[in-house]
């Protein structure tokens, strides 16, 4: 019985990570999510055996069986990532506050996922983040109503801060719209003392990301843009692990 939880959450997140990266392939093109799902390329409508998450990916060897163009790699890795969150959560916390942050780790990866695609934080998603955090509040203890107020009110001032200096001194944009609302319903999720640790964790994961970039030859400046929402969403649900 030990196992049932996380073993339910990582059905549930196969399920989730589907819905999800259909979401943040279709969206951005302006395309519906409803009706038959179909191949990105040809179109061609979807059979059962092509909707089994990571397993159908696996058998096609990444490929449509019909056209034969390549799976996009978001369907798997959202897929997965989503069934890793589903279980690790209720593994580590198999309450509400394992619920609770399974299905904020599901939004997290959606908005991480179309950071590094698109360098875009729907507000809708963001919105939800911090609606279910706030909710959760009524049966999730601690972080309180009050820290978790505090913690989205100062995550998001001090980020918006942050971007207004660096554009009135640099002339540009150092930080998208989005950074300092995602990193407030961070700061509604987790309460105000963690928010140091979210943002050395993301500071630290994008140090990885360059010295990766320039090891892979490429040419990094100070002008070279970074998915920050990505950094802060892959940092924030380690630190509600270290937390519990």
């Amino acid at each position: 019985m030990i196992w049932l939880w996380p073993a339910l959450g990582a059905g549930a997140g196969l399920i989730a990570g589907s819905f999800l990266a259909t979401l943040v392939v279709r969206w951005p093109m302006g395309a519906g999510l409803g009706g038959r799902s179909m191949c990105d390329s040809c179109h061609v409508p979807l059979g059962a055996r092509d909707l089994v998450p990571l397993v159908s990916f696996a058998l096609a060897k990444g490929r449509c069986r019909t056209c034969g163009d390549p799976i996009d790699p978001v369907h798997p890795i959202v897929e997965g990532l989503c069934t890793a969150v589903g279980f690790v959560a209720l593994a580590v916390s198999p309450d509400a506050a394992g619920a609770t942050a399974m299905f904020i780790g599901w939004l997290l990866v959606a908005l991480a996922a179309l950071d590094v695609r698109e360098f875009w934080l729907p507000d809708v998603l963001t919105a939800a983040l911090g609606m279910v955090a706030v909710l959760s509040s009524w049966v999730v203890d601690p972080p309180g109503i009050t820290d978790r107020v505090i913690g989205g009110a100062v995550a998001f001032v001090s980020l918006w801060l942050i971007a207004t200096l660096y554009r009135r001194l640099r002339g540009r944009e150092g930080l998208g719209g989005g950074d300092p609302k995602l990193f407030g319903a961070v700061g509604l999720w987790l309460g105000w003392q963690p928010l140091p640790f979210v943002l050395l964790g993301a500071s630290a994961i994008g140090l990885i990301a360059v010295l990766a970039m320039m090891l892979r030859g490429r040419a990094v400046s100070a002008t070279t843009r970074l998915p920050f929402g990505t950094l802060l969403a892959v940092a924030a649900f380690p630190v509600w692990l270290i937390m519990r």
